[in-house]
């Protein structure tokens, strides 16, 4: 694999002119559009980036972008892969391995997700505290390469505490409804049923998603600090349970979406 970063970064670095980002970043589902905010510099399609995998999804724009958000050198994935697309969680969190070989300190999250706490409404926002791992395969299954990280990463706090208290003050000042909450990863791409729905509350959920994750568990092992939001665009509640289509859940996350950015632009300057 080291090969492969190595023959990836050596690639991304002449196609942006050495470009060192602070911070990675990847956008969720119909959360794309924070690139808007970004001074773009230069941005890559997947398919063209040597030992990328593609994003299958028609929604996922597959584009590895270069720039300065909130006076911070960025590197943002419009667009993310997921284990249901067919693909190994190596492939899928390769592109998190890059951004560390590239340089960055912080990586930042956010995914669209289906709400399981009452308390928390289509719409709203959710910090990541911290996750349950539902998913069949580990991103660190098989030999361990010691220069990456350790065999055993700790998971004890893989979401940053002061990160996370950042955002919610920054929530809070402007007026924006967000929680925090702990988040499960199911392997997808089904929605879940309600017994499914009502399990994954009774354990400790308070958001059920398809992604993150693995990406997580990659930052982590290689010492990187992770901030994650959700974007909660259904409710997963078993006795008001409706049926939900693709579309909705994008038009839910294209209206909540100026809320994360909002977060996410004003957390970057304090990384």
């Amino acid at each position: 694999m080291l090969q492969a970063i190595q023959e990836t970064v050596s690639y991304i670095l002449d196609k942006t002119n050495h470009f060192k980002p602070d911070t990675g970043i990847v956008l969720g589902t119909g959360l794309g559009a924070l690139v808007e905010d970004i001074e773009i510099l230069a941005e890559l399609s997947y398919a063209d980036i040597p030992n990328f995998a593609v994003s299958t999804l028609e929604f996922h724009s597959g584009k590895l972008i270069f720039g300065v958000l909130s006076g911070k050198k960025v590197v943002a994935m419009q667009g993310r892969l997921h284990y249901y697309e067919g693909y190994s969680m190596q492939e899928i969190t390769f592109p998190i391995r890059v951004m560390k070989a590239l340089g960055i300190r912080h990586l930042l999250v956010s995914n669209a997700a289906g709400s399981l706490n009452p308390e928390f409404k289509k719409g709203d926002l959710m910090v990541i505290s911290d996750h349950i791992n539902l998913q069949p395969e580990s991103p660190l299954r098989g030999k361990n390469d010691p220069d990456m990280g350790p065999r055993f990463p700790d998971m004890s706090e893989p979401y940053q505490r002061n990160l996370i208290e950042k955002a919610l003050n920054i929530a809070s000042e402007n007026n924006i409804c967000c929680h925090k909450g702990v988040y499960i990863a199911v392997p997808g791409p089904n929605l879940e049923t309600k017994a499914e729905y009502n399990y994954l509350r009774i354990i400790g959920g308070d958001a059920v998603g398809m992604s993150t994750v693995p990406e997580v568990i990659v930052a982590t092992h290689m010492g990187i600090p992770v901030f994650a939001i959700s974007v909660l665009t259904d409710e997963g509640f078993p006795e008001l349970l409706q049926r939900v289509s693709l579309e909705e859940i994008l038009e839910t996350a294209r209206i909540a979406e100026p809320k994360m950015t909002k977060i996410l632009s004003l957390l970057i300057p304090t990384l």
